[in-house]
C-alpha cells in the first residue's frame, strides 16, 4: 500500500495550492478594507503597508518555497512481496540511484526480504532533467534497530545502522599458545581489543617475548554486546583472565568501586606498574640493550634501547599512561614517538610504519593503548620496534626495570573483593558449562 503523493496529484495539488493562497490573499485584503472606516485614499495606504509589510512578505515567501520545492517526502507502507527495488521503481527513482542504493544497504540488511507492515521514509528530489533522485532513507528493521541511507558531501550513498538497545552477554574463550598469545587468541575468534587489553594486564608480569612457552595456556571471560537477533555489536570488559606460563599460574579478577577500578590476583594484589615489560605482542627479543655492531653503519656502538622484530603492521601499546612529547620523523629512528609518564620516565618508540589515528603531540594516552604499527622506517634492515626507557634523563635497559609492586586490596575493600572473586567463578562455572 502506497501512502504517497505521486506526481500527477502532486500537479494537481500545486495548483490546487496557488488557488488557496490567492484566496487566502483576497480574503485576507477585503476583510482589512471593509472593516476600515477610512477614505478611499487612505484604504490604498493600508492595502500598499499590507503587502510591504515584512511578516506577510515572509509568510508569502515561505509558502511559495514550500510549493515549489523540488522535494518530495513520502511516507511507504511496506506490502507483503514488496522489495526496495519494486518500491523504488514505483517511484521512479533513476536507476542508477537503485543500483548504488541497494549496493550499500545490502550490507546491513537484505533488500528483497522486508518485514510487512514497516513504514518506509524517503525524501525524493526532481530535478530539472525531470529524473528522480533518491535522497534519503529510513526503515526501522525492528524494535531496537534502524537503518538509514544518506547522501554524503561527494554525493555518495552512506548507510549506517542505528541500534537503540544492545544485550550484554558473556563470552568464554580458552587456548593453549603454540606461537603467541596473539595469533592464539585468534585462532580461537577471541577479538582483536580482548587479546591487546588481556596482553596489557599481563604485560607487567610477564614478558611476552621471552616468558611464554609452547603449549602455556589461557582463559579469558569478558562482556559482548549483541543487537536482538543475536549479532554481534562490540566489547565489554574482561571479568576474568588466566594464564599459565612456565607451570606458573596467574588469575586476575575484575573489581570496581566507586573510588577505584583494576584488576587483582587471588589474594587482591594487583599486578599494574607504572610501565609495561613489553610494548607489543607476537615479537621476538631480536636485539637488547648494550654494546653491539651497528647492522648499518658497521661500526661497534652502544645500543641504547630494546629491539622486538615483528611483522608490519603489529600493534604497538604505550607502555604507560602519560602525554607524547613528539610523533614525528626522527631521522635514523624513522617516525618515531615519545611519550612523558610521569617526572621520572619517559619512553621512546622507534622505526613505526605509522602512527594510530589521533596520535600527534601533547595527546594524553592510557597504558595499553595503541600508538603505532611496526615498520622498518630509517636506519633500518627489517620490520622492528626500537623500544627505550628513560629515568631521570638516563637511557636504562628495559627489561631489567625493576618497578614497585602494584596496590594490595585491605580491610573492607578487601572483604568486598572476595566475594566478588566467589561470584566470578560461579559465573566462569556456569558459562564453560553452557558452552560445553
Amino acid at each position: 500500500m502506497i501512502y504517497s503523493i505521486q506526481s500527477k496529484i502532486y500537479a494537481k495539488l500545486k495548483k490546487s495550492l496557488y488557488a488557496i493562497i490567492v484566496l487566502i490573499l483576497i480574503s485576507f485584503i477585503f476583510i482589512t478594507i471593509k472593516y476600515n472606516e477610512t477614505s478611499s485614499q487612505k484604504r490604498g495606504e493600508i492595502l500598499s503597508r499590507i503587502l510591504k509589510n515584512n511578516y506577510f512578505l515572509e509568510l508569502n515567501k515561505f509558502i511559495f518555497q514550500k510549493v515549489n520545492s523540488p522535494y518530495l517526502s513520502i511516507v511507504h507502507k511496506i506490502t507483503k512481496g514488496e522489495n526496495l527495488t519494486n518500491i523504488f521503481k514505483n517511484y521512479n527513482i533513476d536507476e542508477k540511484d537503485i543500483i548504488k542504493a541497494n549496493s550499500k544497504l545490502k550490507k546491513l540488511i537484505k533488500p528483497n526480504k522486508l518485514k510487512m507492515d514497516t513504514i518506509l521514509d524517503l525524501v525524493i528530489k526532481k530535478n530539472i532533467s525531470g529524473t528522480l533522485n533518491l535522497i534519503k532513507l529510513n526503515l526501522p528493521t525492528s524494535k531496537s534497530i534502524n537503518i538509514s541511507l544518506d547522501r554524503d558531501i561527494n554525493n555518495e550513498f552512506i548507510a549506517k545502522k542505528k541500534i537503540t538497545q544492545l544485550f550484554k552477554k558473556l563470552a568464554f574463550s580458552e587456548g593453549i599458545i603454540k606461537k603467541s598469545l596473539y595469533s592464539s587468541a585468534i585462532k580461537n575468534n577471541v577479538n582483536h581489543n580482548i587479546i591487546i587489553e588481556f596482553a596489557r594486564l599481563y604485560g607487567f608480569e610477564i614478558d611476552f617475548q621471552r616468558d611464554i612457552r609452547k603449549n602455556d595456556a589461557f582463559q579469558i571471560l569478558y562482556e559482548t554486546f549483541t543487537d536482538e537477533d543475536g549479532e554481534w555489536y562490540s566489547n565489554g570488559k574482561i571479568i576474568y583472565a588466566y594464564m599459565t606460563v612456565q607451570n606458573r599460574e596467574l588469575a586476575l579478577y575484575q573489581y570496581e568501586t566507586d573510588k577505584l577500578s583494576g584488576y587483582f590476583d587471588i589474594n587482591g594484589k594487583s599486578m599494574e606498574k607504572a610501565l609495561m615489560k613489553t610494548p607489543i605482542n607476537g615479537a621476538r627479543l631480536s636485539s637488547s640493550f648494550g654494546m653491539r655492531k651497528h647492522p648499518i653503519l658497521g661500526f661497534n656502538k652502544k645500543h641504547l634501547g630494546t629491539d622486538f622484530a615483528a611483522p608490519p603492521g603489529t600493534p604497538i601499546m604505550a607502555s604507560g599512561t602519560g602525554t607524547i612529547v613528539k610523533a614525528q620523523w626522527c631521522g635514523g629512528g624513522g617516525n618515531c614517538i615519545k611519550i612523558k609518564h610521569n617526572s621520572t620516565y619517559s619512553t621512546i618508540y622507534a622505526h613505526l610504519s605509522k602512527f594510530a589515528s589521533g596520535i600527534k603531540s601533547k595527546t594524553k594516552v592510557k597504558q595499553g593503548q595503541i600508538i603505532g604499527y611496526v615498520g622498518s622506517t630509517g636506519l633500518s634492515t627489517g620490520p622492528h620496534l626500537h623500544y627505550e626507557v628513560i629515568a631521570n634523563g638516563k637511557k636504562i635497559n628495559s627489561q631489567k626495570l625493576n618497578l614497585p609492586s602494584g596496590k594490595i586490596l585491605k580491610g573492607e575493600d578487601r572483604k568486598k573483593f572476595e566475594i566478588e572473586r566467589i561470584r566470578t567463578d560461579v559465573l566462569l562455572a556456569e558459562t564453560i558449562a553452557k558452552k560445553n
